[in-house]
């Protein structure tokens, strides 16, 4: 391949090699690109791993791989990172927060160049603080309470707040909040943002009014959201931390013999695949989450490349899918 662009061994690679291409002449990195094209070239993962002390792969592990909401944002991980001569290993902690930090030890021994978190409860585990002492490691739809790892995440509270003024707009003024659970940011974030814009609306902000399901899953949601309206029958709009609880509430509306989106509205969060072919359609917060992947695995290869890079959180805005589950109260329908 030098010897098709007309330059030297060593010119070629420090040309293919983003970490050392601003040292070579633009015109030069342009010849041996076309070169490398021309010839089907592809720098081989292995040995720039040598080079570098690396093994260039990262771990990403998730909460669940059953909730389609991951799948954007591993598509987003791996677009960059596959693109940068990374290969990603999936990691599913489906069995909780112990699995969680069993995952983060497996990848440590399999030398992982950095890892992309999806599992954190609000408090950083001592195994998971052991990690970032190991390898860069970046959050993913989850943060911490200290803010002490970088973080990209949705903005819960404008998040919540759209599916708010969405229903205060169409007239309800008992509405109900089927909360994640605590122990993660989503759930305290998302509870905390409904009774705060519950407040800012001008409608009571009642803790009684938010039910807490132990996970986000359909069959959870369905025991939330009856004991919700079991307490509060008078509710005519259900908000759901994410969109699995709320196909649990369409469940248990139903099974109250109650239409959706005339008796109770309902709204979900995140917007996963497919929602607009439920019956009705469900009104959800949309977010951007293979946006979310590629900020972290953009951030992840910042770190791992030395940059100074603040922890803390990176918000990504949402926006608001108005769809069917959602109308006017039935006595102003």
């Amino acid at each position: 391949m030098a010897r098709e662009a007309g330059v030297h061994i060593s010119t070629a690679s420090r040309a293919l090699n983003p970490s050392t291409a601003f040292i070579v002449h633009p015109v030069t990195v342009e010849r041996v690109a076309e070169a490398a094209r021309k010839l089907g070239y592809r720098p081989h993962p292995l040995a720039r791993g040598l080079r570098t002390n690396r093994t260039m792969s990262v771990g990403v592990i998730i909460p669940d791989v059953e909730n389609p909401l991951f799948g954007p944002i591993i598509a987003g991980v791996e677009s960059v990172l596959v693109e940068d001569g990374y290969s990603v290993l999936i990691g599913n902690a489906d069995r909780g927060p112990n699995h969680a930090d069993s995952l983060v030890e497996d990848m440590l021994e399999r030398h992982v160049d950095g890892l992309i978190l999806a599992t954190p409860g609000r408090v950083v585990s001592d195994t998971a603080r052991q990690a970032q002492r190991d390898v860069s490691m970046v959050l993913v739809n989850r943060s911490v309470d200290d803010d002490s790892i970088p973080a990209i995440v949705g903005d819960d509270h404008a998040g919540i707040g759209l599916a708010v003024r969405h229903l205060r707009e169409l007239g309800h003024e008992r509405i109900g909040h089927v909360a994640g659970p605590e122990w993660v940011s989503t759930g305290r974030g998302r509870r905390d943002a409904f009774l705060a814009w519950m407040s800012t609306v001008g409608l009571e902000a009642d803790i009684d009014l938010v039910e807490e399901a132990e996970w986000y899953q359909v069959e959870p949601g369905t025991t939330a959201a009856l004991a919700l309206l079991s307490r509060h029958p008078d509710l005519t709009a259900i908000v759901a931390a994410n969109d699995l609880l709320g196909l649990g509430c369409y469940r248990a509306v139903r099974s109250l013999g109650k239409v959706i989106g005339v008796d109770v509205s309902i709204t979900g969060y995140n917007d996963m695949p497919l929602l607009d072919l439920m019956q009705p359609s469900l009104t959800a917060v949309r977010v951007p989450y293979r946006r979310m992947g590629v900020d972290a695995a953009t951030t992840l290869l910042a770190l791992i490349a030395g940059e100074d890079v603040s922890p803390g959180r990176v918000l990504l805005s949402p926006t608001l899918a108005i769809r069917s589950s959602t109308g006017p109260p039935a006595d102003r329908g």
